[in-house]
């Protein structure tokens, strides 16, 4: 079901797309949903790497959309260039190409800033022979990943993008099990409140264990409906923003 207040921003080409269309993949879906108007820094980008390696990330520069375009372009195209340079090859450790890649990721915004700039962010690697998502947690909210009604937490791995330019960031790796799915959600969706109570990320965590994982659009899109109705559509000031990462089981069974 689609949602009036929820969309899934097309590709922009060019230096300045801050939003992805994203690679199809075999045996999974991706998909990235926005609610509302564009207030901050939310935005979230894909590449395919290789043949079988896709590259994505959601990702929150500190500051209002107006004042930080220029660090979300900078960091965005460095997202799309130095990505599948990173992980070009075959027989790279994918952990150690992740690591690199963020150091280039977290330089590019340092840069852009010409000084300090808070940026979370999860990125992540999918493994499409694999199924497994080798991924950084730059300071951003955790990563959730379902399975039937269990959820974890993927938690953060590094500090913020934008800080230190040498900062360092550990790339652990994560199954997504056939019948699973991956959510990341931006800071804005876990800090909506209403009558000053936050939807939260146990509130997040209790509705995404509820969701039929049926199709990466559907988990993005079902999170933000949640939020809506939690904040009775309330306006925010912080940009709402999901990315879902979706295998979905073989003949409805896992």
């Amino acid at each position: 079901m689609r949602f009036p207040f929820l969309r899934a921003e097309p590709q922009v080409t060019g230096a300045g797309s801050t939003q992805a269309e994203f690679p199809q993949l075999s045996g999974a879906e991706i998909a990235g949903v926005v609610h509302g108007r564009r207030v901050g820094g939310d935005f979230y980008q894909s590449v395919r790497a290789t043949p079988s390696r896709v590259l994505f990330g959601l990702l929150d520069v500190a500051g209002s959309h107006t004042e930080n375009q220029g660090i979300v372009a900078a960091a965005n195209e460095t997202f799309r260039k130095k990505g599948p340079e990173c992980l070009a090859s075959n027989e790279l450790n994918e952990a150690d190409a992740m690591m690199e890649f963020c150091h280039e990721l977290n330089l590019s915004i340092v840069r852009a800033a010409n000084g300090v700039r808070p940026c979370a962010a999860f990125v992540g690697c999918y493994n499409e022979e694999l199924g497994t998502v080798c991924y950084v947690n730059a300071g951003h909210t955790p990563g959730l990943l379902c399975y039937d009604t269990d959820v974890s937490e993927l938690g953060a791995t590094g500090m913020p993008f934008g800080l230190f330019a040498a900062s360092t960031y550990e790339a652990p790796t994560a199954a997504v099990p056939r019948g699973g799915a991956l959510l990341l959600a931006s800071r804005g969706v876990v800090e909506a409140s209403s009558k000053r109570e936050e939807f939260g990320l146990e509130r997040l965590k209790q509705h995404l264990g509820q969701t039929a994982l049926v199709s990466a659009h559907s988990v993005a899109s079902d999170a933000l409906q949640a939020v809506r109705q939690f904040t009775q559509g309330t306006a925010t000031k912080n940009d709402l923003t999901t990315l879902a990462l979706v295998r979905p089981a073989r003949n409805g069974r896992a």
